[in-house]
């Protein structure tokens, strides 16, 4: 099975810098508290680490 990651916006993107809040966009987080479910793989694992101090992260079974 393949590995899904679950992204929840736990704060909000205001105040960071455009590229924070672009690849908040790029991950499709719009709101705060929204969730979004990604695949495991290397370009949003690179996103993930770029702001893990706006982000809830959990790997889920998919």
């Amino acid at each position: 099975m393949s590995k899904k990651l679950r992204i929840k916006l736990v704060r909000s993107p205001i105040g960071y810098s455009i590229r924070q809040k672009h690849t908040v966009k790029a991950l499709g987080l719009r709101r705060l508290n929204h969730v979004v479910e990604r695949p495991d793989n290397p370009a949003v694992r690179g996103m993930v680490n770029k702001i893990p101090h706006l982000l809830q992260v959990e790997e889920i079974e998919a």
